[in-house]
């Protein structure tokens, strides 16, 4: 036996090492305008919080890899993939889910009106992705946040919206993916909302 080898029968009873109990946090997840205090072990996604313990399920598990867009929401006003994150580290941020894109009484925003009026879906799956994803993608417009298919003097003056071409449309979005096809109806129903609407969420009073 090589010097220093344990010996495979010691091994044998030595048994599986003892299990390590996961590290939890308690945090505050504000979704949606209302906090919920949760008790979370530090590895689950933001994605699974939503829909396993707040039972928030629009937001949609497609590859679980931040490669579909599916788990899209709005973290602090800003698009993220909620599969991507882990929910402890978003703490008192504030989060929207395409449940919270309509007023409190269930009226739809102008962006959710426009997909129904431009058919930009098919089977659905995707749509509260793009959605939230849109939503983001006007803000960054009004904000003048360039993409990479900016011109490059309009990108020189970010204190001006950009322009949402059908171009700029495509490569915003591009991080979101539709298995059925229905790219032009939600290019064409991201057009027809004005630049300088740039919040599509509505303002909730905070509990």
């Amino acid at each position: 036996m090589v010097a220093g080898a344990r010996d495979p029968q010691q091994q044998q009873q030595a048994g599986p090492p003892a299990a390590v109990a996961p590290v939890r946090s308690r945090v505050t997840l504000r979704v949606n305008g209302r906090a919920h205090a949760l008790d979370l072990d530090n590895r689950v996604t933001l994605l699974d919080a939503l829909r396993e313990l707040l039972d928030l399920t629009g937001s949609k598990k497609g590859c679980d890899h931040g490669q579909c867009g599916a788990c899209t929401v709005l973290v602090d006003g800003r698009r993220a993939n909620s599969c991507l994150l882990l929910a402890v580290t978003l703490d008192a941020s504030e989060i929207t889910t395409v449940e919270g894109l309509a007023a409190p009484d269930g009226a739809l925003s102008p962006l959710q009106e426009a997909f129904l009026e431009h058919d930009a879906f098919q089977c659905g799956y995707c749509t509260p992705g793009q959605l939230c994803s849109a939503v983001g993608v006007l803000r960054e417009a009004a904000a003048g946040h360039p993409s990479y298919v900016t011109d490059a003097v309009a990108a020189a003056d970010p204190a001006h919206p950009a322009v949402l071409t059908a171009e700029e449309i495509g490569e915003r979005l591009s991080g979101n993916l539709c298995r059925c096809g229905a790219y032009n109806g939600i290019a064409d129903a991201v057009a027809a909302c004005a630049v300088e609407a740039l919040d599509q969420t509505p303002t909730r009073p905070r509990t």
